[in-house]
């Protein structure tokens, strides 16, 4: 008869996962270590780190706990709408956490409810993860975590990964045979416009471009890297577009639901003239990590990508930035306006 352990694997492949490995928590007491050690490599990443610290207290919230069961999913199956190519990162397009149209969303409520129908007690945290994650995956074998940090399976660092806490003893390791970096190989640091790949398997994300166009970049007029960020609006894919382990690995099969549909309006021109209303009832739900009161900060992104990638057409909308009624919005117009000689 299979084990416990066997029934939530096999589960976990019928409904799609790519891997699925379950380990001891106590495997998990290395990741203090390592997020500590991420902080003593880059001081001033303490602030971003203190928001991630129940992620190393993880026994302690849930004292129950005894096995991580953990999947990855891969979302490198789906087609990029040409317009958003290189200005949102593919990750945030195919963001299945909370979009319960995805058939991922749903496999994720299913297996939930299967692993309680087995009779365990499992907690888990859809959107930001109830342990380190791609700590979890690499103790449990499903790849290995590269250079630019990203946790790589057999379809490269195109995956979500997915975790649960369980109240009962299992371990089931998976297999790969992902192929270390090459020892000479920097590319993810060389391309990394931000130098927030300081150093092989350390980042500092105060200065990466996912961070400032998300979380961060409160005030992009003054960031002196904002005219660093290329082509970039929401996310940044460039350290993972630039490493050769992911060459070849992306493969446009499927339409992702509602992206098509929802593409067109998250050109800059759309963005910078989208009312809040749209905002919070179509684009806010799928990209959570801004909320509805900072949709200002979309429009600012945009600003900035237009006088990166400045051309006349964009002249017309910055100006009329420039008397915004949100001051975020108005300071950044006005300071592209005086940087490039708009008025």
């Amino acid at each position: 008869m299979n084990t416990i352990e066997q029934r939530i694997q096999k589960r976990a492949y019928e409904l799609g996962y790519e891997k699925c490995g379950i380990i001891s928590i106590d495997l998990m007491d290395g990741y203090a270590e390592k997020f500590n050690e991420r902080i003593e490599k880059v001081p001033k990443s303490k602030f971003f780190y203190q928001n991630q610290e129940r992620l190393v207290n993880v026994k302690e919230i849930y004292p129950w706990a005894k096995s991580v069961v953990v999947l990855t999913a891969k979302y490198g199956k789906y087609k990029v709408p040409e317009e958003l190519k290189g200005h949102i990162a593919k990750a945030y397009l195919f963001d299945t956490r909370i979009d319960q149209e995805t058939k991922e969303y749903q496999n994720n409520r299913d297996l939930e409810k299967y692993m309680q129908e087995l009779g365990l007690k499992v907690e888990t945290n859809q959107k930001f993860g109830v342990v380190g994650m791609r700590w979890a995956a690499l103790q449990a074998g499903l790849g290995i975590i590269r250079k630019n940090n990203f946790l790589y399976t057999e379809n490269g660092s195109w995956v979500h990964l997915e975790a649960w806490v369980t109240d009962k003893e299992m371990e089931l390791k998976e297999t790969n045979n992902v192929v270390k970096c090459p020892e000479n190989c920097n590319r993810c640091r060389e391309a990394c416009p931000t130098k927030s790949l300081s150093a092989p398997f350390t980042m500092s994300p105060m200065e990466c471009i996912s961070f400032l166009t998300t979380f961060g970049g409160r005030n992009l007029p003054q960031e002196p890297l904002s005219k660093a960020f290329g082509s970039c609006i929401y996310g940044c894919d460039i350290c993972q577009d630039a490493c050769p382990m992911n060459k070849g690995k992306w493969k446009e099969e499927e339409e992702f639901p509602g992206l098509k549909e929802l593409a067109s309006f998250l050109t800059p021109d759309n963005i910078l003239n989208m009312d809040e209303k749209f905002y919070i009832e179509k684009v806010q739900p799928k990209f959570f990590y801004v909320s509805p009161e900072d949709f200002w900060k979309w429009k600012v992104n945009v600003l900035n990508y237009m006088r990166n990638n400045y051309k006349e057409d964009y002249k017309k909308s910055i100006i009329a930035a420039c008397d915004n009624e949100n001051s975020k919005i108005s300071e950044m117009a006005n300071s592209i306006c005086l940087e490039l000689s708009l008025k």
